[in-house]
Formats: C-alpha cells, structure tokens, sequence
C-alpha cells in the first residue's frame, strides 16, 4: 500500500516523498482505521484523504466549512485529470442536480460538501445509492460545541455513517485542545482511536506581545525595522483600510483585504501579495485559505485575536521555509476592554435574537410561512441602519441563526458567471442556422470554453463581450434569453452577500435555541477570551511554553526568543547555565522537598542570582511547586493523554 501511495503521489502531485505523518496517516485510512489527525496548518492534509481516495474505488466525501476552499481544491483536482464536484448554499438547483447525477453514477472521485448539506433530504437520499470510500471530515473542531467555530450541521456525520458502516472517517484540524480532541472522537463514533498528532512547536517562529498605547507607531517600527513580507491582522474592514493608508504613506507597500471587497479584487490583491509586488497586506481574518507563501518574515496583530486558536493559526503563516520569523501581538487595556464588551454583544438576549430574526423577515419582505429554500440580496448595513441595530449584535445573530440551521447566510464567494450548454453538437448547429442573431455569441463561448456542454463552466462576459464586439449588457440580455429558451443554463453572478432561509419563515416566537447552539457556545466563547487575556497578561512564562500547554502538548524547554525569554535572557543567563542550573535543580527536587534557603547553596559554578532566576523561572512555569510548608517540590508535566 505504501509503494502505491507513493506512485500515486508523484503521478499527480509530483513530489518522491510525504511530508512527516502523512504516510502513516494514509497508511492507517487505507486499513479501515476510523484516524484523527492533527496537522499544522500548510501540513498538507489534504493529501491525506486525497491519496487514499485515488487508491481506493468509488468516491470520498469532504465535509468542509469553507466554500472558497472547496473551489479551489475541486479546481487543482480537475486541472489534474481527476473528477471532483463541490456542492453548497446558493448554487443554481440545476448545478446541484447535475452533482447528484455524476455522484450516483459513480462519475466522481471526489465530492466537496458543506455541512448544511447533510441536513437535505435529498442530498441523504442520493448519497445512500453512491459508492462512498472515505468521509474525510476538514475543520474538524467545528464539530465540537468547545471548539472554536461551532457548527452543528457536523454533527450530522455521525448519522451519515449507517449507509456506509465499513467506510473509515478520516477526522483533520490544525488547533484543537485534548478536550476537543476526544468530543470530536466521540461525535463521529469513532470504532478505532488512530490518533495522529504533530507538535504545535514552531522554533522557527518568536512569539512576541507587546501592551502598547500607540499601537500604530510600534507596527510602523517593527515592518521598518525587519524586512520581507508581511500580514497585519485587523478586527474590522475600516481600520484594514486605515493601516494600509498609513503604512503607504510611510513607504512601506501595501493593500488591504476584507470579505467585502469583490471576488476578483480579493483574487487580484492576495496574487500581488503572494508575488511580492505588494510588501504587506493588510487584512481581516477572511485572509487566510489558500495562503500558501513561505517567506512570510512577520504577522503582527493589530488588535486581540477571538481566539488562541485564531491566534496561532494566524500567527503560523509566518515562516513557513523554516526561516526565523516573528509573530507580534499588539493590545492595551482598553482592547481587553471592548473584547469583553464584543463577547457580549456576540450572545444578545433570545428575545433580541428573535427580534431581529422578525426584522430580517419584514425586511426581506418574506410573508410568514413562506421562503424556504429561496435567497436573498442582504445589505447588513442598510439593514442596520432601517431598524436600528448594532452591526456587531446584527452579524452575530445572524450567525446564531445559521448555526441553528434556520437560515444560511453567504458573502460573495463566486469570480464569475456560469453556464453549460443543454443542447448537443447537432442542435446547437441547428439553433444557429435557425436563428442566426445569436450565432456569433454562440461561436465565441464555444472556442473560448472547453467542456460546456458537459459541465458547468466559468464565463466572463466583459471578454466575451470585447472579442464579439457586443457591450456587456447586450451579451447579459442575449445569455438570459437563451437561458429562458433552454438552449443554455445560465448563472449570472451575484456580487453582493445573501441570505438563504432553509425553512419558511416562523413567527418569532417560533425561534429557538439548542443548548449546544447558545449557552455551550456562550461559555466556550467566554472560556477562549479569558485563555487569550491570559496569554497577553502572563509575561513570566515563555510564549511558546503558553501555547504548546494550551493544545495539551508536554513542554521540555522554553523557546529562548520569544518576549519573555529575550527578558530572562537580558539577566545574563544564556541556554546552557539554564540547562545546567534546572537539571541540579530537578535533581535536587527529585530525591525531596527542600525549602528555599536549602536549595540555594546546593547549585554548584553559578552565583546566586542565576539560581534564584531559575527558580523563579521554573515557579512561573509550574515546573516548581511551592507546598503549603513553603517547602519547593518537582513537578512532572503531565504529557497530552486522551
């Protein structure tokens, strides 16, 4: 099996080797092992399931939250001869019917899907008469209410399993704490426990946070003083646009990124980024999939983090060629301040929450009982401002409601229209003859796009308009009537966000909320805040040593170049009196409690003071325990156990 993952692997990717764990993750889905795997972000996990999956027959299933990730992986899969499909809210019904046609005659080898999907009846319907070989489960952490991004739709996996009961799962994330580990486990059903799990540690990377009031003068000095490529992290889109500004104005090249910028604009400015043509992006987290660069040398966040999940996702897109890079965490008090206040506007009363559902209604002009499946043009703004919400409260409901399942809510994911021709070679020759104002139209789709009468494929009708001399609006016409005639099906872009409602609308007091959808999420969500205000406070302990106990992950060492550490290093006591020191110390412990003044004089070739760093070092690491007698105690780390 091992040679054939292999000969698969450089066949379509290339490459004469696996990264570390991949092959043993392959290895253990090919056996039938239902396999967690826990892999860094730019791990390369989708290899995982895609290898297995071109060994195997029939299909694999990926169940994942990201829209843009599935285009993008469906893309590289087709431009290397493989047959994928992605299915999600707010394709055309003709586009989703033309899915489960290739899927149920075993046309496809991998079919992408939301979460939302599953809870479709006619999605369970076709996927019980398709031949699944793998449920590959990305973002798995989304299955846990103590994960980060929530979402129940996933928790509808485990109910998927009975039409397949001899097909392994195979269970990948970047970040997930040891309790979110086992929930996960627990709710996809696992039969076996084939864990895989590479360390959280990045010794390439120093983790550096700084309580800053001018927050703006430290960035400008940090991306002055170090060179290279650059992500700065901002909360919201106005101050993406504001820092980049600043930061143009200072000579140091940049644009900025959020989800509200067009689709192509987006594609546009993460291409000159990614090309090095623009030195520093600017962005919301919506900067983040896809972002494959290696020479990143700095993230620096601008303001806190949701999470330290968030956080170290983040942070890890800096150097990525295993080059020194750093990762700069900027805050105040006031930024804890409005953290606080953020979570709170992010879980409003239920009462709230089925009031603006109402207003959502009355707004989209939706009569009660009516809607379901339908979707609409949303401007959240305008929407705010006619009924007088908070955007934050707003947006936040939103996202309540969806995780709910009663409604789905979708920024702008497409670049282009779409279209594929219904008629066969013969017919569309005779509708030209037949009608000849239509023939150059239909002449330049053809020698422009392969595969249009079996597939779906993207269109942009400003080319096609300039190569037919035509204005773009008369090509729009021209393609709708068409569209309407059933010569073609024709899916115009929609450029603004929407929100689909997967059930008629209810009468408000209708709405309600799961315990896993609210006050599970509430406390998650309050438990990460204090976990990250934690991390910005606790300036005794090394960052690294902070984030690798957080994941669960056993500490030997501290990293030596973080913030904490440059300071302990400022004390005159490089890497080897440490060592040197600890070792006595752990030994001294080791064979029994001593007292402070005991300790001390039994370190041999160091002053006093460098014991007593140490010391103090271990304490704040919890390394040294201190006994109700003020007697000092060794205390073994606990390793990450399940």
């Amino acid at each position: 099996m091992r040679q054939k993952a292999k000969e698969i692997l450089a066949q379509y990717w290339g490459y004469p080797n696996f990264r570390p764990m991949q092959e043993e993750i392959i290895e253990s889905v090919l056996q039938g092992y239902d396999t967690f795997a826990l892999l860094p972000t730019g791990g390369g996990k989708s290899l995982t399931f895609q290898v297995p999956a071109l060994i195997n027959k029939g299909c694999c299933l990926v169940i994942t939250p990201l829209i843009s990730l599935m285009k993008d992986q469906v893309d590289h899969l087709k431009k290397m001869g493989i047959f994928a499909k992605a299915m999600y809210t707010g394709m055309h019904y003709s586009e989703i019917e033309s899915v489960y046609s290739e899927a149920i005659n075993g046309n496809l080898k991998f079919l992408y899907i939301s979460p939302e999907r599953l809870l479709n009846k006619n999605f369970q319907w076709a996927l019980a008469k398709m031949n699944i070989n793998l449920i590959a489960v990305d973002e798995a952490h989304c299955i846990s209410q103590w994960g980060y991004n929530f979402r129940p739709p996933y928790l509808q996996i485990a109910d998927i399993r009975k039409f397949f009961p001899e097909t392994p799962v195979l269970a990948l994330t970047a970040t997930a704490t040891s309790k979110v580990v086992v929930d996960i486990i627990d709710k996809l059903h696992f039969k076996s426990k084939k864990i895989f799990r590479s360390s959280f540690e990045r010794k390439n990377l120093a983790y550096r946070v700084f309580n800053e009031s001018d927050k703006t003068g430290r960035m400008l000095e940090l991306l002055k003083k170090n060179s290279g490529s650059a992500i700065v992290y901002v909360r919201n889109r106005k101050k993406s646009m504001e820092l980049s500004e600043i930061l143009n104005l200072n000579n140091i090249s940049s644009t900025f990124y959020h989800a509200g910028l067009d689709p192509k604009l987006r594609d546009q400015r993460q291409q000159q980024w990614t090309r090095s043509q623009i030195r520093v992006m600017v962005a919301t987290n919506a900067f983040g999939m896809g972002i494959d660069k290696p020479d990143v040398r700095q993230v620096i966040h601008y303001n806190i983090p949701d999470c330290l999940e968030s956080y170290f996702q983040e942070a890890g897109r800096a150097g990525r060629d295993r080059k020194n890079a750093v990762a700069t965490l900027l805050f105040n008090n006031h930024d804890i301040g409005r953290a606080k206040q953020q979570l709170t506007e992010s879980y409003p009363e239920i009462s709230k929450i089925r009031d603006i559902y109402n207003a959502l209604g009355n707004y989209l002009q939706i009569p009660i009982g009516t809607g379901k499946d339908l979707g609409y043009d949303f401007k959240i703004v305008d929407f705010t401002r006619q009924y007088n919400l908070g955007i934050i409260t707003t947006y936040s409901t939103i996202k309540l409601l969806e995780k709910e399942g009663y409604i789905a809510y979708r920024e702008s994911e497409e670049r282009f229209s779409k279209l594929i021709i219904r008629y066969n070679n013969e017919e569309i020759y005779r509708f030209m003859v037949e009608n000849p104002k239509f023939e150059v139209l239909i002449k330049q789709i053809l020698r422009s796009y392969g595969g249009v009468f079996t597939d779906y494929v993207p269109i942009d009708e400003k080319v096609i308009a300039k190569r037919t001399d035509l204005k773009t609006d008369q090509i729009i016409q021209a393609l709708i009537v068409l569209s309407k005639a059933k010569v073609i099906n024709y899916i115009q872009l929609k450029s603004s966000p929407q929100i689909f409602f997967n059930t008629d609308r209810l009468p408000k007091e209708h709405i309600g909320f799961s315990a896993e959808n609210y006050q599970n999420l509430k406390l998650a969500a309050s438990e990460r805040l204090e976990s990250i205000i934690e991390f910005l406070n606790n300036d005794k302990t090394c960052r690294s040593t902070q984030l690798l106990k957080y994941f669960g992950e056993k500490v030997t060492k501290r990293c030596g170049v973080c913030d904490v550490c440059q300071s302990m290093n400022n004390m005159d006591l490089n890497e080897m009196e440490y060592n040197s020191i600890s070792q006595q110390i752990q030994n001294l412990l080791t064979e029994k409690p001593r007292n402070l003044y005991e300790l001390v004089p039994l370190i041999h070739s160091y002053s006093e003071d460098k014991v007593l760093a140490v010391i103090r070092w271990l304490i704040d690491n919890e390394s040294i325990h201190r006994g109700n007698d003020e007697k000092l105690f060794w205390q073994n780390q606990m390793g990450f156990e399940f």
